[in-house]
C-alpha cells in the first residue's frame, strides 16, 4: 500500500461525529464491543487499526491487546508511536494524557484518527481477520450455546371462557407508545450528544491557539480573558476531580515518549 496521507486536526477539515458513532465505528472496524471512547486509553485498537493498513509496518505481537494497567498501555502506545515514525505520519501522541483515560483527551484523538483512517483506507482488507489476528482477545462475546429442554407433557386444554380481552388489547397499545416514545427520546438524545460534541470540539480548538500565544506579550491580557472565560465554572457545573488509576506511574517517569 501507498505511503499515508498526513491529515491535520482542524475544526474545518474534521469531521464531527458524535462518540456513540466514533465508538461503533471501532466495534464494525475491528469486532469489537467498546461501550465508551475511554477504554481507547489502551492503545490497541489503533495500532490494530493501524496494522490493517500497513501490516508489514506495525509489528502486531507486540500489541497488549489484554492491557489493563498504564504501564502496559504505555506500552501499546510506544508501539504506535514508533510505527508513526516508520510510515512518516505527522502526529504527535500525547501518551501521558491518553493513558489517564480521560474522555476529552481520547475523543480528541479518536477524531483526528477516524479522519486519517478512512483518508488512508483503500478497502482493500476484506480477507483481515481482526479477532484472529488478536487471539480472540477483546472482541465480541461468543454466542451462548442453546439450553437443553426436557420435554413436559402439556396440560388438556383449559375450556374456553367468555372473558373480555379489552385489557389486554388496552395494555399492548400503552406498551406501543412508550416504545414509540423511547424511540423519539433516542434520537433527540443523539442529536443532543453530536451538537455538544460539535461545539467541545470548537472550544478546544480555541484552547490551543491561546496556548500557542501564551507567553506572547502582545496577546496576554487578551489570552488571559479567554482562557478565563474558558474555565469559568458555575455552581453544580465544576470539573469532576481525577481518578486514580491503578498502576499510575510518575509524571518525571512519563516525561517523555
Amino acid at each position: 500500500m501507498a505511503m499515508p496521507i498526513n491529515v491535520t486536526s482542524t475544526s474545518n477539515n474534521m469531521d464531527t461525529l458524535s462518540r456513540n458513532e466514533l465508538v461503533g465505528f471501532i466495534n464494525d472496524t475491528l469486532m469489537l464491543n467498546y461501550t465508551k471512547v475511554e477504554q481507547m486509553c489502551t492503545g490497541a485498537a489503533y495500532c490494530q487499526m493501524l496494522h490493517m493498513l500497513w501490516p508489514e509496518k506495525v509489528p502486531v505481537k507486540k500489541v497488549k491487546f489484554t492491557a489493563k494497567l498504564e504501564h502496559a498501555y504505555i506500552d501499546n502506545w510506544k508501539v504506535l508511536q514508533e510505527s508513526f515514525k516508520r510510515l512518516h505520519i505527522e502526529k504527535d501522541i500525547p501518551i501521558q494524557r491518553l493513558v489517564k483515560g480521560r474522555f476529552q483527551d481520547n475523543f480528541e484523538f479518536l477524531q483526528w484518527f477516524y479522519k486519517f483512517f478512512t483518508i488512508n483506507d483503500s478497502g482493500d482488507h476484506d480477507h483481515y481477520d481482526p479477532v484472529a489476528i488478536r487471539g480472540g482477545a477483546g472482541g465480541v462475546p461468543a454466542a451462548r450455546s442453546p439450553v437443553k429442554r426436557t420435554h413436559v407433557k402439556k396440560a388438556a386444554p383449559a375450556p374456553a371462557s367468555n372473558v373480555k380481552r379489552s385489557g389486554s388489547n388496552q395494555s399492548n397499545a400503552e406498551v406501543k407508545k412508550l416504545q414509540t416514545e423511547v424511540a423519539d427520546l433516542n434520537v433527540a438524545i443523539e442529536g443532543l450528544e453530536k451538537e455538544r460534541d460539535f461545539y467541545f470540539s470548537k472550544l478546544r480548538n480555541i484552547e490551543v491557539l491561546c496556548q500557542e500565544k501564551e507567553g506572547d506579550e502582545l496577546y496576554t491580557d487578551f489570552v488571559a480573558g479567554i482562557i478565563e472565560v474558558l474555565y469559568a465554572t458555575e455552581e453544580g457545573f465544576g470539573p469532576a476531580e481525577d481518578e486514580v488509576v491503578e498502576g499510575e506511574f510518575d509524571d518525571e517517569e512519563q516525561e517523555e515518549y
